[in-house]
């Protein structure tokens, strides 16, 4: 019998998303007599190890990511920050390599982690960013993108390549890199026809502090709302905590069961636009209003093109009020795309010696 191959799977702990859009990679991994080796930090760890308690889940180096309090100085922080996220994309690449020795991994994926790669094993990097908005940059930091991307032997963008699609820009360029292939949207959730209990489900994430900054934002204005709400902090902790404050059901987070329901039941959700969000949402066909991380030019991109397509309104940050979500009836919602991922054919890369 054929021993099974060890599959290194390591999203980055840049809010939640990437973790959680690599779980229906993960639970395929299992599906196709793989064993995944998953790899993270902060947050983005503990989710994986409640997701996947049987699974071995390793530390990586943190890159520490945190935004700017002003949204405006997001890019320069960045650039502040870089020296010492390029020491810890090393300190990564050296932790990367002793895993593989020691847990004999025969491949990996790489959620937009840029030290996680191999020049000896199949390796994957996982990204809807070809083209990396940073303003006047933009091009640049795209460069330096396809620089990363050029390490690793594919490089699986989920989306489609047709012209209709989630990312727009972002995940599609005029002359494609050869080592790009579209998967489809990755979505953990599934679509259920379950009856309305709630009128609004915010779901929030992201590095701090700006995710705090819209969780105070989102309770005061919400503490007049005629209506259910759930607000869900996207705050990885020990347990799950509930709290009840008038209208208004608190929780730290939710395992992605108990978030599906949720967000079946809910009859609108508010959240941040990242693009991990926006494929849940489109899977599960919801109406949604967006307010993007202040000075993040992907996410207000994302948002934008989603309004201009009548598919859902958003705001600035510092501009929400409770009239602001009276725009929603005029919009069509987001929709599902009947794309099944071919995870056989996905990982036969794994299968090349």
């Amino acid at each position: 019998m054929e021993e099974k191959k060890h599959i290194l799977v390591a999203p980055i702990n840049w809010g939640l998303g990437h973790a959680t859009r690599c779980i229906p990679i993960i639970k395929a991994l299992l599906q196709q007599n793989f064993i995944p080796i998953l790899a993270s930090d902060g947050a983005a760890l503990t989710l994986l190890k409640y997701e996947f308690p049987e699974l071995t889940c390793l530390e990586l180096p943190a890159y520490n990511i945190t935004y700017a309090k002003n949204g405006k100085n997001f890019k320069y922080k960045l650039l502040k920050d870089s020296p010492k996220i390029l020491k810890n994309i090393k300190a990564e690449k050296l932790a990367t390599d002793k895993i593989i020795a020691e847990y004999q991994i025969k491949g990996l994926i790489s959620d937009n982690r840029f030290g996680v790669y191999s020049r000896d094993i199949p390796s994957v990097f996982i990204t809807h960013q070809l083209r990396v908005l940073s303003g006047s940059t933009t091009w640049f930091s795209t460069k330096m993108h396809s620089h990363i991307i050029n390490k690793f032997t594919q490089c699986w963008v989920p989306d489609v390549a047709e012209s209709t699609n989630l990312s727009g820009k972002l995940g599609h360029t005029k002359k494609p890199n050869s080592k790009v292939k579209y998967i489809g949207p990755l979505s953990r959730f599934v679509k259920k026809k379950l009856p309305i209990k709630h009128d609004v489900l915010v779901i929030l994430s992201g590095p701090e502090p700006q995710r705090q900054y819209l969780e105070t934002k989102l309770l005061h204005e919400f503490a007049t709302f005629n209506g259910h709400v759930i607000l869900v902090k996207g705050i990885v902790e020990s347990e799950i905590l509930k709290n009840v404050v008038g209208n208004i059901t608190i929780y730290n987070y939710l395992t992605s069961s108990l978030l599906e329901d949720a967000i079946n039941q809910s009859q609108l959700i508010v959240s941040r636009s990242g693009y991990t969000t926006i494929m849940d949402l489109a899977k599960l066909e919801k109406k949604a209003f967006f307010i993007p991380t202040p000075g993040q030019f992907e996410q207000n991109y994302l948002a934008e093109r989603l309004q201009e397509t009548n598919l859902a309104p958003y705001c600035k940050q510092d501009e929400f009020t409770m009239d602001k979500l009276k725009s929603v009836c005029d919009y069509k919602g987001l929709s599902a795309y009947n794309y099944k991922i071919d995870y056989t054919d996905l990982f036969s890369l794994f299968h090349t010696e």
